[in-house]
């Protein structure tokens, strides 16, 4: 009896409010979800709320070491939501406030009743038993309804959009150890490349160029380190990163395939903090801290020591004397004016440089910096406000001959300004409208003599253009089961002068033998421009079932010129102009998203169907670097791209983690009547990243806060080659026939990853807090085919296969915070 009672007063005190919770929290315009997670990071607390207020609402708000309920509260009122608090959870309604606490007279003398005015349906109470003996207690109610955020998925709008955090990324085991967000991107459905350490990655049939890559609100246009081993992102200062696969909002473009933005945390404003992780070949250090009340810093570094790896490869591989390594630099100031305005500083710079032999060097660079407001003007309405500077470049160099030695070099920059509005009209309708402007300002190449070379100088002509857009997007809630989404964004394009360009016989394609002569363009002598269509709706059959549909238009005005499946460090760029028209896609996409137990499992099934047009394919032998008239060499060519993407995550529980099986293809066709001799005679046939079976499996599994393994699974169908399928003699020279273009696949790709995790210590009064990750990254030891290439010997053509990773291989790494 007394067991029962204590137990009883338990379940009171537990239930008669939340542990008071201090918080440090500083929002401008965000999201109401953002103030959700950011409680939720820096307390045990848990907060539900209707997904649909979470993912349109905005609020402002700032407190410093404040109770978190308080700070909730005020955040929250003038948006007429009310916050209950029943233990460690915090419900947030609109209307009205949960009844969370049990009436006087609940709890009666040795059995728990309930009074006459209190309702628990089908209620059984255990009677009490002798000492000694176990007490067991059940409640049957007819319906519990709990609407959390992790709902979002089913109830939002928005169709193939991933979003993670960095305590997710973090258990995904890579190679060496190190945490990679480009890893983590590629673990996802409907994202592939053409193979490990490859650089870029492939969205829904898109190109590697497709895809936007925003890093606090900048453009990154080469992702990865050291060969495509590592991203360019430091973990240690990442917050989110989110994909956005369709569905693109309005505000979004330039690119016709995806757009992934990364997002890098604010610095502590309570104390100073550091944290420091040493693996095999890389070590990186961050440190955060406060400048007075209302400004904090975060700094962050990372370098490489891998030359180390070179030095044991056998002598004839031709790499032993190499060496390679890389840096990255973040810093990120964070100013609060007021409770309305914030502002935020971040500058970013990266180094990659590398040689195979004392001769031959390469290095290639990304530069950031950026600027934000963000400012509240009123409780309906908001704005933020960016400007900053890109940059990309990398050289090449080879003196192996003093007569020959050369330079080459290319480099772009490109300049840009946001102005995003966010309008709450009232409950059914949240508008966002803006402008964006940027300018580009491209070196095409330079290829210069270095020392005493005998080499002929070129310079490619500098490009510079002007690309501007105006969107508007409305979320419109028409009712409680039905919501739309519809955006329209308008870009316009203008290359820009003085530049000269190559003219050709009209009604043919371009060819050096049907130039007319070139033409010099002042001002804005190219314009290209149109609309681009965002629409998406949902049906919720219940509150944890729905149905989406959802259709894009894209535009995207500049061009990658490689003759590689991958991202190179000797890629170059292209802008339209008068003989290089805009890629141009469609997208239509539709799913069913189903939540299981309270939301804690969620499924999804997405098909899709897109279509690009004026994609760039090349003629057979074209040169692509310092080509003065690259329109010669380039083919017009059309793609489409379709698929089914089925997804299951587990969110919660000690095991977390996601896993999904994707069917889907990638084709082009070179159709127009102006081609003579369009690639397989003009039908269809696989892209080099056409890869249609796809499964993928990415878990965790934590036995104690203490401890927890990680896994990562990897198939896919090998990607399509071109091989030689016969010699034969002409005249008396040997030629070699091949197969029709990518007809043939090398071997179907497979990798296990296995990964512990381990936290010595959790003592909150530590000086430092530290954790080792152990694992083995391709566990079987597969030899995974990289590509396949021929060599003849002996007078026969013989075959090889080059893999990345033919082994397991281990790593180590710590982690210390201090």
């Amino acid at each position: 009896m007394r067991r029962l009672l204590t137990l009883a007063i338990c379940i009171w005190i537990a239930t008669s409010g939340a542990v008071a919770q201090e918080v440090s929290v500083k929002l401008v315009a965000a999201p109401l979800e953002t103030l959700f997670r950011t409680i939720e990071e820096q307390t045990p607390l848990h907060i539900y709320s209707n997904p649909a207020d979470a993912d349109t609402l905005r609020i402002s708000i700032s407190a410093d070491k404040r109770d978190a309920i308080d700070v909730l509260r005020e955040a929250v009122d003038p948006l007429q939501l009310k916050v209950s608090v029943f233990g460690t959870a915090v419900f947030v309604a609109r209307g009205k406030e949960f009844v969370t606490t049990l009436p006087r007279g609940f709890y009666e003398r040795d059995t728990l009743t309930a009074p006459d005015d209190i309702d628990i349906p089908q209620a059984v109470v255990a009677e009490s038993k002798p000492d000694g003996e176990d007490v067991s207690m059940s409640y049957y109610l007819d319906e519990i309804t709990v609407s959390t955020a992790r709902l979002a998925r089913v109830q939002s709008t928005v169709i193939g959009m991933e979003r993670l955090a960095i305590r997710e990324m973090k258990n995904i085991p890579t190679a060496f150890g190190e945490v990679d967000v480009m890893r983590v991107v590629l673990s996802l459905p409907g994202v592939k490349s053409v193979g490990e350490v490859s650089n870029g990655f492939n969205v829904r049939g898109g190109a590697t160029d497709q895809n936007l890559i925003l890093f606090n609100e900048g453009t990154i246009y080469n992702p990865t380190h050291l060969f495509g081993f590592f991203s360019a992102f430091n973990p240690d200062i990442i917050k989110d990163m989110e994909l956005y696969k369709s569905s693109i909002p309005a505000k979004y473009g330039g690119r016709i395939s995806s757009v992934l933005e990364i997002n890098t945390r604010e610095g502590s404003s309570r104390k100073l903090t550091s944290s420091a992780s040493i693996g095999l070949l890389t070590s990186r250090l961050s440190m955060e801290m406060p400048l007075g009340s209302k400004t904090s810093v975060l700094v962050g570094g990372r370098t490489t020591y891998s030359d180390w790896i070179l030095k044991r490869l056998p002598e004839n591989s031709g790499y032993k004397d190499g060496s390679a390594g890389f840096y990255d630099l973040n810093a990120t100031l964070s100013h609060r004016i007021s409770n309305r305005n914030s502002f935020t500083v971040n500058g970013y710079y990266s180094n990659d440089r590398f040689r195979f032999n004392a001769y031959e060097h390469y290095a290639y660079s990304n530069a950031n910096a950026s600027v934000k407001w963000q400012c509240t003007f009123s409780d309906i309405f908001s704005g933020n406000f960016a400007a900053g500077y890109d940059h990309y470049g990398y050289s090449t160099s080879n003196t192996d001959n003093p007569t020959t030695a050369y330079r080459l070099s290319f480099g772009i920059n490109q300049y840009f300004a946001k102005m995003n509005f966010g309008w709450y009209a009232n409950d059914r309708h949240t508008v966002n409208f803006g402008i964006n402007t940027l300018m580009y300002d491209l070196n095409p190449g330079s290829y210069l003599p270095e020392g005493e070379s005998m080499v002929t100088p070129d310079r490619m002509q500098r490009e510079r253009a002007l690309e501007n857009a105006l969107y508007l997007s409305d979320r419109w809630d028409l009712t409680e089961r039905l919501s739309l989404d519809l955006g329209l964004r308008y870009s316009l394009f203008g290359a820009l002068g003085d530049r000269t360009y190559n003219i050709y016989e009209p009604g043919a394609l371009p060819t050096v033998i049907r130039q007319n002569g070139t033409e010099t363009g002042h001002g804005i002598f190219s314009v290209y421009q149109g609309p681009e269509y965002r629409a998406s709706l949902r049906y919720a059959f219940a509150e944890d079932f729905s149905f989406k549909a959802g259709y894009n238009t894209m535009r995207q005005y500049i061009h990658k010129l490689s003759n590689t499946t991958i991202m190179s460090p000797t890629d170059t760029w292209k802008l339209s102009d008068p003989n290089i028209r805009p890629q141009t896609g469609a997208q239509l996409a539709a799913g069913l998203y189903k939540n299981f137990n309270a939301a804690d499992i969620e499924t999804s099934v997405e098909v899709y169907y897109k279509t690009m047009d004026n994609y760039l394919d090349y003629r057979q032998g074209a040169e692509l670097l310092m080509n003065h008239h690259i329109e010669t060499d380039v083919l017009p060519t059309q793609g489409k791209a379709f698929g089914v993407e089925l997804m299951l995550r587990k969110t919660q529980g000690k095991l977390n983690g996601w896993m999904s099986y994707t069917y889907s293809r990638t084709l082009l066709r070179q159709n127009s009547p102006l081609i003579t001799a369009p690639v397989n005679d003009g039908e269809w046939y696989p892209a080099d990243f056409d890869k249609p079976h796809d499964f993928k499996l990415a878990g965790n599994y934590r036995f104690t806060h203490r401890f927890s393994i990680s896994m990562n699974c990897d198939y896919s169908t090998g990607r399509p080659i071109t091989l030689p399928v016969l010699k034969y003699q002409l005249n008396g020279s040997e030629f070699v026939y091949y197969s029709d273009r990518n007809q043939y696949r090398i071997p179907d790709f497979f990798r296990l990853d296995f990964s512990m995790n381990i936290e010595p210590t959790h003592h909150l009064t530590a000086l430092t807090h530290s954790s080792f990750s152990l694992g083995v990254y391709n566990l079987t030891g597969r030899k995974n085919a990289y590509s396949v290439y021929y060599i003849t010997e002996e007078g026969r053509l013989k075959g090889y296969r080059l893999a990345i990773f033919g082994m397991p291989i281990p790593y180590i790494s710590y982690n210390i915070k201090f």
